[in-house]
């Protein structure tokens, strides 16, 4: 479980560096609004990371085996990327800043399918409950280096500087590369188009007419949540707090918070079975977001932005340990790179094709329009619980 954590350390630390930390960096040179919201495209290799999946399953890496060989490749290159956007000068002009964001998202949500799939490999029914929260503790653990730490050592420090530091903390990855146990998996598939065609005929023979509803559920259960956090730390900043109250608060509290969502989550998992889980933390999660609602009306006061922050990351860590503990549970381990990478890749194009421009609503709406939207993109995902996880539905213990 040291590997399992470490991993997901490594996964969780990029994202948030071509996201809200780089968006942070951005509001600092004079970006407006738009233009911070529009930068969500960089991350649209998390949705489409299914494309290239295959190839994960298909090629074995000549050094450390097929999983943990993709994953130091992924590492290492990840700690350059880092190197460049340190590099760049987004006060000159955002052209290289969103090419080097562009090259950090695709080696992040490659490096994200090579750890699912190790996870989906190694844990058996019994471990993944505690498996996905131990993964996703440390991937949160990352997140919040990331959104916390970079931000208060950005009032001390150029960002250039914070960005060579979080290229360094990559090594967290590299240490659980080498812990981690290579699964014994059947063996790669022969062809690639064997690697390309097989899931899908796999998930079509298992699934059956609940294909559609299953992928329609992976696209909207976090809509919500997605839409609210693209935005969430320009709406701190925009309503008057500072970026050392906005990292400790909602990078620092907030995710340690979430950390403890995704644990408490695999706790009550255990108890209440994955299907009831599902509709209890999904109503959280979007009910959630009216303290952000609330926030929009009473200013920045930073002990009603330290509560709204923590009840929302606890929502959001319950929703995050239940969904993911769902999706690894639809997979076959043969194919378990591309399976895995299809439904988290629906969750990812979600989000992005719903948050690029939601930058353009509190600017013509107002926040509290925003995040009463945020609450509504909720609701389809709910929706599709009824014929994906019903209530009545015995229960998934994962």
């Amino acid at each position: 479980m040291v590997a399992m954590l470490l991993l997901g350390f490594a996964s969780g630390l990029p994202y948030l560096l071509s996201g809200d930390t780089l968006k942070l960096w951005l509001r600092d040179v004079g970006s407006d609004v738009k233009t911070i919201g529009a930068f969500a495209l960089v991350t649209l290799p998390y949705a489409i990371k299914v494309l290239w999946a295959p190839l994960v399953d298909r090629f074995v890496p000549p050094l450390l085996g097929r999983r943990r060989g993709w994953l130091l490749g992924c590492q290492l290159a990840i700690a350059a990327v880092l190197v460049g956007i340190a590099g760049s000068r987004p006060d000159d002009g955002l052209t290289a800043v969103a090419a080097l964001a562009l090259a950090l998202a695709f080696l992040s949500a490659t490096q994200d399918v090579v750890a699912d799939a190790w996870r989906a490999d190694v844990l058996d029914e019994r471990e993944a409950g505690v498996g996905v929260a131990v993964f996703v503790g440390g991937y949160r653990s990352g997140l919040l280096v990331a959104a916390a730490l970079a931000p208060i050592l950005a009032v001390r420090m150029p960002w250039a500087t914070v960005y060579l530091a979080m290229a360094g903390l990559m090594v967290i990855g590299m240490v659980g590369t080498a812990l981690a146990p290579e699964p014994a998996i059947p063996a790669s598939p022969p062809t690639l188009s064997q690697a390309v065609v097989g899931p899908a005929r796999d998930l079509r023979a298992r699934l059956g007419y609940r294909l559609p509803i299953v992928l329609l559920f992976a696209l909207t259960y976090k809509l919500g949540d997605q839409l609210a956090g693209n935005l969430a730390g320009t709406f701190l900043q925009d309503i008057g707090f500072t970026k050392d109250a906005i990292g400790a608060i909602r990078g620092g509290i907030g995710l340690a918070a979430s950390v403890g969502g995704v644990f408490l989550g695999g706790a009550i998992i255990v108890a209440l079975g994955i299907p009831r889980a599902l509709w209890i933390f999904g109503a959280l999660q979007a009910l959630s977001n009216l303290g952000y609602l609330a926030l929009a009306e009473i200013g920045p006061r930073h002990d009603v932005m330290a509560a709204v922050v923590v009840v929302e990351n606890i929502c959001g860590g319950l929703g995050t340990a239940a969904f993911l503990g769902f999706l690894l549970k639809q997979c076959d381990p043969r194919y378990s790179a591309t399976e895995f990478a299809l439904f988290t890749s629906l969750m990812a194009l979600g989000g992005i094709a719903l948050s690029a421009g939601s930058g353009a609503l509190p600017v013509r709406y107002g926040w509290s329009t925003f995040f009463l939207v945020s609450i509504a993109a909720s609701l389809p995902g709910l929706l599709c619980l009824i014929r994906v996880a019903p209530w009545s539905s015995p229960p998934q213990r994962g």
